[in-house]
């Protein structure tokens, strides 16, 4: 059985929901609809985004000052220490 992962998903349009995925490669390409990109975030957050969203035209999900995300994205946290993902705590969800 897979290992399972907490994360909060942003769909484009959408308000983010907090899901419970499969630790795959594949369950993480099919969120975000083709290679991820790992971007760090803060506070030990990792934001997952798709590497070609921006090339691939797809619609922008999350604005910052003078760039967005491109296409559908989700929040993990980072297991550094493991050179992997882990769950969002509690309060990594809320910020």
């Amino acid at each position: 059985m897979d290992k399972k992962l907490k994360v909060l998903y942003k769909k484009v349009g959408q308000e983010p929901e907090l899901l419970e995925i499969n630790h795959t490669l594949n369950e993480m390409q099919n969120l975000v609809d083709g290679l991820i990109e790992v971007v760090p975030y803060k506070n030990n957050i990792l934001l997952v985004c798709n590497d070609e969203g921006k090339l691939l035209n797809m619609k922008a999900n999350i604005l910052f000052d003078n760039d967005c995300i491109a296409g559908d994205c989700f929040f993990v946290g980072d297991d550094y220490k493991n050179a992997s993902f882990k769950d969002l705590t509690d309060k990594q969800v809320e910020e």
